[in-house]
């Protein structure tokens, strides 16, 4: 059989040792290309070079073994710690409200809010609950990746350490990328509670908490950890709404919200919830009430800073920068900073200074009137008294029963804390002691119109040798009254009428109407050197117009807690015990008015009612009163410098009486004029003139005689 053009199969024998060479017919196979061994590059034969390479491998495995194994060490460590410490996490209601100390809100004689002290707390807010606007400014503000981090945030922390290397500070010093939550565990102190057996004060409790170092660094970052892991976001987010302090005395946005605006934390618009968030840098130096300006400033950083993550419009922000936020009219006037201190002050401390619950005080305090002496105060020193002067000044206001319804400490009016010149500076009172001489000369028996004989006086007092008082114009009058030397201030006069009815009695009286202070024993009682406060001297005039019993000044009318209708402590003082009869009360009150109308107190004298006073200037001009009264309020002017300093050309009826004149023009308007409840002398009678008649009939030297001698 042909197998022509069949292929031959090959044979076991050549698969095992490979085909047979082609024949010469066949096509030659193409040679695979041979493969080129490259090149080894030969390892460095210097040995110096290996010894160094072999170290560093060394030592890199070394230490990559260590790290990591370290590592996780740490990271296990860490971890353990923030599973204990989210163990002893209370449930996020506990941490809502965290104040050492209670509230205190101050309310007018209209129930109105016109102050407050101590820790105000507003209420618990939540993160759903106050305004968005507030909720993203603090976000956009504090720590725009909130909602990103497990509550540290390494980004920030790097980003706040190249900030204070660049500016010159250390790592840690300056800014410390702490997110909200870290700021939170901070606010909370780790879970340490306020102990105050524990503790020197609550300033020294925070600002142990507050300190930075590297080991609380680390304690903050697991307690935040700790506290991403219990609570949710909003809940940490509503933690830090609560604890934050705001400035002003405002602990959380419920509080701040209500004393810089008048309202809720839920109704705050994009500028307010701006300056909110603003204020959580530095609280105390930005706080609107301490100065708007710069608080407006930092809110619109903020504002702009929510235009740029997203959280407002363009537009929205263009709108709250050209309105910025502003103050509410109660947290604008900050009203009765001195009047708040002193209720603050004359009430128990467990419900005032140092009190733990929130307390509601009403008072006496009339925000017009202190508006009035304010005003008057400013409009004296403008335009009277000279540019630059360090002299000082004080007020007080109150009704016939010692209700304080004004009360001006000095000059600066918008403080808290400050030197009270009203309640705390005991100066001698000069010439308006006298009314007090002459009450008790009236409740004796003396009159307005017995008289006394003004002329050059001397005194032998035991252990002082001669003394010799003078009047202030060195003039003497010779035999006068005692409403002419009440109205002309004469000194003399005065000093007779002590050493006649007692200085003991006059001492009494004094004492009696509330000047508590210790008065001079010696004769120079009389001339008014002993110191006295101006609400004391207030509280006394107090006592004479109304009627001759003794008041005590007060400004606590009741006090309650906070949710409670039920009073725990009512009025501190009002009307007391008779210390001079009324008809003795009423004549004085018609002497005083005698100052006013023709004497040294006629710049007090206002145009539409009657007014009763004295002046009153002690030696070499230090102290200036003027103190006075219509029939329905007393006030009080004081006038000196701090140190002592005698004043220069002032004395009591000059810009005392005007301080006293601006005041009173303000406090009376739109108050019916009423005449003073003073004892009307019946006029005196004319001298009837011989009437002239006219001759009638006789002889032309009748009608001489009758010329000479009169008709008979």
């Amino acid at each position: 059989m042909s197998n022509s053009g069949r292929k031959k199969p090959r044979l076991v024998a050549d698969k095992r040792y490979g085909a047979p060479k082609a024949s010469s017919g066949a096509k030659p196979r193409k040679p695979s290309p041979k493969r080129v061994a490259r090149p080894r590059k030969s390892r460095s034969r210097n040995p110096i070079v290996r010894f160094v390479s072999g170290v560093f491998s060394w030592v890199f495995r070394l230490v990559w073994g260590i790290g990591w194994r370290l590592g996780a060490v740490v990271l296990l460590i860490v971890g353990l710690a923030v599973g204990y410490t989210y163990t002893t996490l209370p449930e996020v209601d506990e941490f809502l409200d965290g104040r050492a100390r209670g509230s205190v809100t101050l309310l007018d004689r209209e129930g109105d809010v016109f102050a407050w002290r101590g820790d105000q707390f507003g209420g618990v807010v939540t993160a759903d609950t106050v305004s968005s606007h507030l909720k993203n400014a603090v976000i956009a503000t504090e720590d725009k990746r909130f909602y990103m981090h497990p509550g540290v945030d390494p980004i920030g922390i790097a980003s706040a350490i190249r900030i204070n290397l660049s500016e010159g500070r250390g790592p840690l010093q300056g800014h410390g990328g702490s997110t909200i939550t870290q700021q939170a565990a901070k606010l909370l102190c780790f879970g340490v509670k306020y102990d105050r057996t524990q503790w020197e004060s609550e300033a020294a409790y925070i600002r142990d908490c507050r300190r930075t170092s590297l080991a609380r660094k680390l304690k903050e970052a697991v307690y935040a950890m700790a506290m991403e892991a219990k609570y949710t976001k909003d809940e940490i987010l509503s933690i830090y709404l609560n604890r934050a302090y705001l400035g002003g005395g405002a602990y959380g946005a419920e509080a701040a919200s209500q004393r810089f605006f008048g309202k809720g934390a839920a109704q705050l618009s994009i500028s307010e919830g701006a300056m909110l968030a603003g204020l959580l840098t530095a609280p105390s130096t930005l706080a609107p009430t301490a100065n708007l300006e710069r608080s407006q400033n930092r809110a619109s950083v903020v504002v702009r800073l929510m235009r740029d993550q997203g959280y407002i419009s363009a537009s929205d922000a263009a709108t709250a920068l050209a309105q910025p936020a502003e103050l509410s009219e109660a947290a604008e006037r900050q009203a009765g900073g001195y009047f708040a201190d002193w209720v603050m002050s004359s009430g128990p401390e467990f419900f005032t200074r140092d009190t733990t619950e929130d307390v509601i005080i009403r008072t006496t305090l009339d925000q017009r009137m202190q508006t009035a002496a304010e005003e008057a105060l400013s409009y004296i020193f403008e335009n009277k008294v000279r540019e630059g002067s360090k002299a000082q000044a004080a007020i007080v206001v109150m009704s016939a029963d010692g209700a304080v319804r004004a009360m001006v400490g000095g000059r600066k009016t918008r403080v808290t804390g400050a030197f009270n010149r009203a309640t705390q500076a005991k100066r001698q009172t000069g010439s308006a002691f006298k009314p007090f001489i002459y009450a008790t000369a009236l409740e004796l028996g003396y009159t307005h119109d017995s008289t006394v004989v003004d002329e050059p006086f001397c005194l032998d007092v035991p252990g002082s040798g001669r003394w010799c008082p003078a009047n202030y114009t060195r003039n003497y009058y010779g035999r006068v009254t005692l409403t002419d030397a009440l109205k002309n201030s004469l000194n003399i006069p005065a000093v007779k009428i002590s050493e006649s009815v007692g200085r003991d009695l006059v001492r009494k009286v004094a004492s009696d109407f509330g000047i508590e202070s210790d008065l001079d024993a010696g004769p120079a009682l009389a001339l008014g050197t002993s110191e006295s406060t101006l609400i004391e001297m207030t509280g006394a005039y107090a006592g004479i117009l109304n009627g001759g019993s003794s008041v005590t000044p007060y400004g606590l009318v009741d006090l309650r807690l906070l949710g409670d209708e039920e009073s725990l402590m009512g009025t501190t003082g009002g009307i007391r015990e008779r210390v001079i009869q009324e008809d003795a009360a009423r004549e004085l009150i018609w002497m005083m008015h005698q100052v006013v109308q023709s004497g040294t107190g006629g710049r007090a004298k206002l145009p539409d009612r009657e007014v009763a006073g004295k002046t009153g200037t002690t030696q070499a001009a230090r102290d200036a009163w003027f103190l006075g009264f219509t029939a329905d309020y007393v006030a009080g002017v004081w006038m000196g410098y701090d140190d002592n300093t005698p004043l220069t050309g002032v004395t009591g009826s000059g810009l005392p009486a005007e301080i006293w004149h601006e005041t009173m023009l303000r406090v009376h308007e739109g108050v019916e004029p009423r005449p003073l409840p003073m004892l009307r002398p019946a006029p005196k009678p004319v001298p009837s003139q011989p009437v002239r008649r006219e001759p009638q009939g006789g002889n032309a030297i009748e009608n001489l005689l009758r010329g000479l001698f009169g008709a008979q």
